[in-house]
């Protein structure tokens, strides 16, 4: 199997500087020496092992991509860059027919998959990579589908802390509402309690110190209506590995998926997961 050229884009971003130093070390892939950043990135490069990324500014990548073809003809990108970001770059994917991997958070999601669908470009598009919290999910969609009003007149609580960079609330967090409403929770998107703060995180919480910096705590609490009764449902990632392991699989599923000749069309980390 050639290995697949492989775009990272968000650099010098946390996850996206975690995933180019491990796709640099894995065979499968070949890291591509150019990552889309943001316009308030003032350096021009990002090095990765003892390597030199150089990083492209909005205004510049249309000029860099065209450059970056003539060597990748077929490439894939993964983008963990800013909620900001989110519809301007898949716009940009969908105009030069690169398929890609969407991490990020935020944006208009409606939008965003409206833009895939249209075109001829295939994405995998997930809050989450974590395979095995999006199994999590899927074990409560389906009790969503299939118990509605479960916990009717429960009362609701959804906590998540993420990095104080962390900009947007948990899209994670944001599923599981729909979940619980299904499930007969009255609970809006705007009751999440978001924490960010460190010193809260780690006395409060009990976050290590080493993962402050990079971590994913949600913990859903459901109450009785008599208060005799609570459910706490509870998942606490520490670093990003589990990270990087579900964003590869969710790029090797789109490379196969492009080799059967699929032309356009949206891909959930449920997709991959039933692959296997």
């Amino acid at each position: 199997m050639q290995p697949i050229s492989l775009m990272i884009n968000g650099l010098p971003g946390n996850v996206a500087a975690m995933l180019a130093e491990k796709a640099a070390k894995d065979s499968r892939f070949q890291l591509i020496d150019a990552s889309l950043t943001g316009a308030e990135i003032t350096t021009t490069t990002h090095a990765v092992k003892d390597r030199s990324i150089a990083l492209i500014l909005p205004k510049d990548r249309q000029g860099a991509i065209a450059e970056i073809r003539k060597a990748h003809k077929d490439l894939i990108a993964i983008d963990f860059t800013h909620p900001s970001a989110v519809n301007d770059n898949a716009r940009f994917y969908c105009a030069n027919q690169i398929p890609f991997v969407m991490g990020t958070t935020g944006g208009d999601r409606q939008e965003l998959v409206a833009t895939v669908e249209n075109s001829d470009t295939c994405a995998v598009i997930a809050p989450n990579m974590a395979k095995q919290i999006v199994g999590f999910q899927a074990m409560m969609a389906y009790a969503a589908e299939n118990f509605p009003n479960l916990f009717a007149g429960y009362e609701l609580t959804i906590e998540e802390s993420h990095q104080q960079a962390k900009a947007d609330t948990s899209g994670t967090a944001k599923a599981m509402v729909d979940y619980f409403n299904k499930l007969g929770a009255d609970f809006s998107q705007s009751d999440i309690i978001r924490i960010r703060d460190p010193q809260e995180q780690k006395d409060r919480l009990g976050v290590d110190e080493q993962y402050l910096s990079g971590h994913g705590w949600h913990t859903y609490t459901l109450v009785s209506p008599d208060k005799t009764v609570t459910f706490r449902f509870t998942h606490n990632v520490n670093g990003r590995d589990i990270y990087a392991q579900g964003t590869f699989d969710a790029v090797l599923f789109l490379a196969g998926k492009i080799d059967q000749g699929q032309k356009g069309g949206v891909f959930s980390m449920i997709d991959v997961l039933k692959q296997g």
